[in-house]
């Protein structure tokens, strides 16, 4: 129960994070979004993919819960728990760094807003996608780390409604405000690595 705690203490304390360092929260944001509404955007765009990952996660805890699978050899849980700590450490460094630069260049991270900048340095040269990159690599460790198998197992549900919903959103604002620039850059970077 107090690793449980722990956890969702972790969770929760990132996502405070993320929300302050992106300034969604502040009455300019707020505006901004209300002005900014569409209809046409789906209802699930509306919750920040950051909160998606803590809110699968949670629901991976109660599976956990009730149907445990458990890890039994201590030499694969030492293992395992070692690479989670190093995906968390990895992760926040990705993350945060691309956030820095959004921050920086004072562009949007909310996925059906328009970007102002079309950022291509710091881990976007790598991929296109390094926040998103950078909360997987975040939300594994923490299974690893807590030695939670459900999480790992659904999180594939998480990445396939970031890469058909949210990123195609994304993308389409990307190309309708920066053309030629942002289909170049795409035909460089990969969408994920």
């Amino acid at each position: 129960m107090r690793g449980t705690l722990i956890a969702l203490a972790a969770i929760l304390i990132s996502a405070l994070l993320w929300g302050l360092f992106t300034g969604r929260w502040s009455t300019e944001s707020r505006r901004a979004r209300k002005l900014q509404a569409d209809p046409a955007v789906n209802a699930l765009m509306r919750i920040p993919v950051p909160w998606v990952f803590i809110l699968l996660y949670l629901a991976a805890l109660a599976v956990q819960r009730a149907l445990p699978i458990l890890i039994g050899s201590p030499g694969l849980s030492w293992v395992i728990r070692v690479t989670g700590f190093v995906f968390i450490g990895i992760g926040i460094v990705v993350a945060f760094s691309a956030l820095g630069i959004f921050r920086k260049t004072k562009t949007t991270t909310v996925p059906h807003e328009t970007p102002s900048t079309l950022v291509t340095s710091g881990p976007y040269r790598f991929t296109r996608n390094p926040m998103y990159v950078g909360l997987t690599l975040e939300y594994l460790g923490i299974a690893g780390a807590r030695l939670d198998v459900w999480p790992a197992i659904l999180l594939p549900l998480l990445l396939a409604y970031i890469n058909y919903v949210v990123i195609p959103v994304e993308e389409k604002n990307l190309r309708g405000v920066f053309g030629d620039a942002y289909l170049e850059y795409g035909a460089r970077v990969g969408r994920w690595l």
